[in-house]
This record gives structure tokens, C-alpha cells and sequence, in this order.
């Protein structure tokens, strides 16, 4: 099929959505996508101004400026939408736009809990649209190489267990970046790190090792941070900032994964993943694969991910090396900005689609909510509602 000019609004211009305009910036340059971005939206119509212009410096025509969602859809309406918005928006704007027809990516986590991202992937079967995730961290080469070299080259044997854990003490500060204090409350965030830089690792432990049957965790808020606001008033927050969690996997896998931002003295973070025949190590957690690794065997052999990934390149064929790395590259947000105007063009499913991205952020809501109610709980449970207890405040707040 012919790929279609689409004709694309951001809605959220500030944050990651920057990162999310200079991947458009490149993919314009390198001539990989037809496409015009068409409108920009944010609540400050300064922000949106600001993207607008930056979008004409690289495209020669100035998107139209927006204030509010409906205000967009009404008229010439875009064809998609890169929503990157707070998390407590992802579904009132997602699903404003897939009800008005335009396709939709929403930034991770793509809604602030399990049933508003069912809403979001609802609206776009309802509407026959494309529901995307922005989720980048699986599309580098790092996480690329690391999955083939498990599976295809059977690097560590069959996966037995991984302890993937950190600790410090790391007391946020916004108070100089006020525009960012939503993600200190639960309310507005949904979670903690948890859910938040957490999200991409519970889509990186699914790409490499499949699905999660159950989970048990302990989620912990010791901390006593208070942020100073605009106005002089002053705001604590009561996200999460320490959990533990035991991980089973349909494979057999088992996962241990922690983290705590609250614990003063010594800090350590360090991530080992172990099969039947040896283990792959490193020092990330939140993004696992972005540097180098190393593959010890059982027989004492060391191999360096990062020179792995040469070999990992060569065995793609010309077609693959093409839908992953696109235009030979590798920044991964402009990947997965890619990805989502190809699959708006050619009708196709993208590579992390709503259901992808409500079975990873299901894992992080299960920590959560294996912690409140005792006991461990399955990801059926969490994914169906019948275990909400965490979550169900947050509903009832924004009419969910």
C-alpha cells in the first residue's frame, strides 16, 4: 500500500516532547516519511508557539497553535497525534483524538492506570485507529543485540533469573522546575519511578523475555521531600520511592527488582541477568542495554555487548536493518517517531501498540498493587480489574 502524507499534531509541548520534535526534525532532513506537522498544542500557547516555529525552521510552513484538544479536532483536524502530555491527560486527550478519527502514540506510561489505558486502546478499536506507545529504550541496538544474542545466539542459555536493583539517596528537587511537580504526586503521576522511568524497564524485560504471570511487591514512600511551588506554597510528595519485587514469568523466569531513593550512605546499582550457560551484567536498570554490557559464559569466555552489536548488524538482511534502524539510525525516539508515522501511512500495526504498552505498565501496577493488598497478586487480576485497590482512588479522581 502507498504510504499517505499524514498530517501531524504534538500535543504537550514541553519535556519529552522536545525529544520527541527533533526526531521529527531528523526524519524530515533524511527525507524517511511523508508528513508535515501540522499542529501544535499546549495549555501555554507560548510552548506551543515555540514548537510551532521550530517545526517551520525545518518543514518551511508554521504549524497552527492550540491552546486545548477540541479546539484542534474541530475543522481541519490532523490525521495523528503524538501525545505527550502529563500522564493524568494521556486518555482525556487520546481519547478525544481517536473518537475524532486521528490515530494516536501517547508517551509511556500510556495511561495513568490499567482502565484508563483499556479506554485509550478501546477508543482506537471502536474507531478503527491506531493506538501507539512512545516507547524507545527495546529499539536501540543495545536492546536489539541483547535479545539476539539470548535468543538467536543462545549466548547465556535459558534464562533462569535476573536481579536488577539499586539504592540511594536521591531527594528530588523541583523546585525550580515547577512545571514538573505533578510527577511528585500520585494523583497526577499515577506512581513512582515505578511507573515512571520504570516504564521502560518493565517494556524491556517483556521484549527480552515474554510475559509475567504474577507478581508479589512491597512499595514503600519513607521519604519526607517537600517541594516549594510558585505561589510560595509548599507540596510533599507521596509517590513511591522504594519498592521490592519478585517477577515470574511464563518462561519459568524469575525476576527480583528494587529500588530505593531514600536510603542515605552507600549507593550501588547493578543489573545481572542469568540463563543456563552464564549471565549478562551491567550497571543500568531504569534503561537497560543503552551502554556496554558483558556476557561472562560458564566457561570463563567474556564477550562486550557493545562489540556484539557489530555482528548483530551484519546478520540483518537489508529489509529488517530498514524497519529497525531507519535511514541508519539509531537514536531511539526518532525510531519510534518513525515507526508511528510508517504505521499511520501505511495502515499497519506499530511495533509497540496499546496492548504492548498496557502489558508492560500492567507489571509496574502489579507491584503496586500486589503491596496493597498483601499478597501476591496475577497479572490476569490486575489486567482485568478484579484487583484495583491501588489504583481505584485514581479512578474515582478523574471519573475513570
Amino acid at each position: 500500500m502507498a504510504a499517505k502524507e499524514v498530517r501531524l499534531a504534538i500535543i504537550g509541548c514541553g519535556g519529552m516532547a522536545r525529544g520527541h520534535l527533533w526526531g521529527y526534525r531528523t526524519i524530515h532532513q533524511k527525507g524517511l516519511s511523508k508528513f508535515t506537522l501540522a499542529a501544535m498544542c499546549d495549555p501555554l500557547r507560548e510552548n506551543a508557539e515555540k514548537f510551532a516555529q521550530e517545526a517551520e525552521a525545518f518543514q518551511g510552513s508554521h504549524p497552527r497553535v492550540f491552546t486545548s484538544v477540541d479546539e484542534m479536532l474541530q475543522g481541519d483536524a490532523p490525521t495523528a497525534a503524538d501525545i505527550c502530555t502529563p500522564h493524568w491527560e494521556h486518555h482525556i486527550s487520546a481519547v478525544a483524538c481517536l473518537e475524532a478519527g486521528v490515530d494516536v502514540m501517547v508517551e509511556k506510561p500510556i495511561g495513568l492506570t490499567v482502565k484508563a489505558t483499556k479506554k485509550i486502546i478501546a477508543a482506537g478499536e471502536k474507531n478503527g485507529r491506531i493506538v501507539a506507545t512512545a516507547e524507545n529504550i527495546r529499539r536501540s541496538l543495545g536492546m536489539r543485540t541483547a535479545r539476539w544474542a539470548i535468543h538467536e545466539r543462545g549466548m547465556i542459555g535459558h534464562p533462569r533469573m535476573f536481579f536488577a536493583q539499586g539504592a540511594g539517596y536521591h531527594p528530588s528537587d523541583y523546585t525550580q522546575n515547577p512545571a514538573m511537580q505533578w510527577r511528585i504526586r500520585q494523583e497526577t503521576s499515577g506512581a513512582g519511578m515505578v511507573m515512571d522511568s520504570g516504564a521502560h524497564f518493565v517494556d524491556a524485560i517483556r521484549y527480552l523475555f515474554g510475559d509475567v504471570t504474577r507478581v508479589y511487591g512491597e512499595a514503600r514512600t519513607w521519604s519526607d521531600d517537600f517541594y516549594t511551588k510558585q505561589d510560595g506554597g509548599r507540596v510533599q510528595s507521596d509517590v513511591e520511592d522504594t519498592w521490592t519485587a519478585t517477577i515470574h514469568f511464563d518462561s519459568g523466569l524469575v525476576g527480583v527488582w528494587g529500588w530505593s531513593k531514600a536510603l542515605p550512605g552507600r549507593s550501588f546499582r547493578k543489573a545481572i541477568y542469568y540463563g543456563t550457560e552464564g549471565s549478562i551484567e551491567e550497571d543500568e536498570m531504569f534503561h537497560p542495554f543503552q551502554g556496554d554490557a558483558v556476557i561472562l559464559g560458564k566457561d570463563g569466555k567474556q564477550a562486550s555487548l557493545r562489540e556484539l552489536g557489530i555482528k548483530y548488524l551484519l546478520s540483518l538482511s537489508e529489509t529488517d536493518r530498514a524497519r529497525l534502524f531507519p535511514g541508519g539510525i539509531e537514536d531511539t525516539v526518532t525510531i519510534e517517531c518513525w515507526d508511528f508515522l510508517d504505521a499511520v501511512a501505511k495502515r499497519r500495526a506499530p511495533e509497540v501498540d496499546g496492548w504492548e504498552g498496557l502489558k508492560a505498565k500492567a507489571i509496574s501496577m502489579a507491584i503496586l498493587e500486589s503491596s496493597a493488598a498483601g499478597r501476591s497478586v496475577t497479572m490476569e487480576e490486575v489486567i482485568s480489574g478484579k484487583v484495583e485497590a491501588y489504583q481505584r482512588p485514581l479512578n474515582e479522581r478523574w471519573g475513570i
